[in-house]
């Protein structure tokens, strides 16, 4: 590389990807191609542990383009950790952090890169239209970012992904950060540092099937709300209050009913029922919101690595590794 030229990195994290990572890295070097004269560019997929034959694929584009390198995990350690792991290995002055799916069209890279001489020091992209989703992902999706935005202590852009453009400053605050439980669209944005939105319609997948079950997409949602706010927490405490409040009136208006009315027997089982199994549902809740705090302390206490890395491919020298 060119020690003139500011270098570009781009950071893919893949997972079962053989179907598509052949358009997709054309594509890419189309793009990148435009851009060469102005600047240097490394390409680093992280293989987040496939059983296909992604590796194969990215070692036959390594075989004749020195800038694809690889980051093999010795297993699936999930999407923000193979994300942070890619960001630990990138030497780029700038980084984009994409997908290999081609939802997020490489061509709008060029765009990222305008704004990102204009002094951005994070430029993320905002999904305008997401082609080929179902409506029922579409709506949830909808929600959460509203959601999250609502109970986040931080400023989060709606409807932005990971497919964005980080600064090396930025970068280097994120490798500071080892947190396990990642949400990295809320950590850049706690770095702080100008940010600007670009506009752009998400395509459908090129092929193959999302990993993104409904499974993972709920477990996802919870790191984010838990990984920046502590609003349930509080939320759980309001409710509580109303509740003791309003069981407090409720027994007074018993006791004076029963000193008015000394001989009428006293009606209401069914609902004494009702609210019991309520406040009993409301703790259980409030227990649990509390577990799903504290086991993710329990975690951040074992202090292990983020993930472990199985080979290195087309990395001339090692990448500096943060202090856990």
């Amino acid at each position: 590389m060119s020690a003139a030229k500011p270098i570009l990195s781009l950071v893919v994290p893949v997972f079962g990807e053989a179907q598509v990572i052949g358009e997709f890295y054309r594509r890419l070097k189309i793009v990148i191609k435009g851009i060469q004269d102005e600047l240097d560019s490394e390409i680093i997929f992280v293989d987040d542990g496939s059983q296909d034959s992604t590796a194969v694929l990215i070692r036959s584009f390594m075989a004749q383009d020195r800038s694809v390198k690889l980051v093999r995990l010795s297993r699936n350690f999930g999407h923000q950790l193979a994300i942070t792991a890619g960001i630990d290995h990138a030497h780029g002055d700038g980084i984009i952090i994409m997908d290999g799916d081609l939802q997020d069209p490489p061509e709008t890279i060029v765009e990222m890169l305008a704004r990102w001489r204009q002094g951005y020091k994070v430029v993320y992209g905002i999904r305008e239209s997401r082609k080929g989703e179902h409506v029922l992902k579409l709506a949830t999706a909808k929600v959460f970012y509203r959601l999250i935005r609502r109970l986040s202590d931080v400023e989060l852009p709606l409807d932005a992904g990971d497919f964005r453009l980080i600064d090396r400053e930025v970068a280097e605050v994120l490798r500071t950060l080892r947190e396990e439980n990642r949400y990295l669209r809320g950590m850049v944005s706690w770095c702080g540092f100008p940010q600007v939105g670009v506009p752009y319609q998400r395509d459908r997948r090129y092929a193959g099937k999302t990993k993104f079950s409904l499974k993972r997409m709920l477990r996802f949602a919870i790191d984010g709300i838990l990984s920046f706010s502590d609003k349930p927490l509080k939320l759980t405490s309001y409710l509580g209050f109303v509740i003791t409040a309003g069981s407090f009136l409720l027994g007074i208006n018993m006791i004076i009913g029963k000193l008015v009315h000394p001989t009428q027997a006293i009606s209401g089982w069914t609902s004494l029922i009702v609210v019991i199994l309520f406040v009993g549902g409301v703790q259980l809740l409030s227990l649990g919101v509390m577990g799903l705090y504290i086991g993710r302390q329990y975690k951040e206490m074992k202090n292990r690595p983020l993930y472990v890395v199985a080979e290195k491919c087309g990395f001339e020298e090692p990448a500096a590794m943060p202090h856990p």
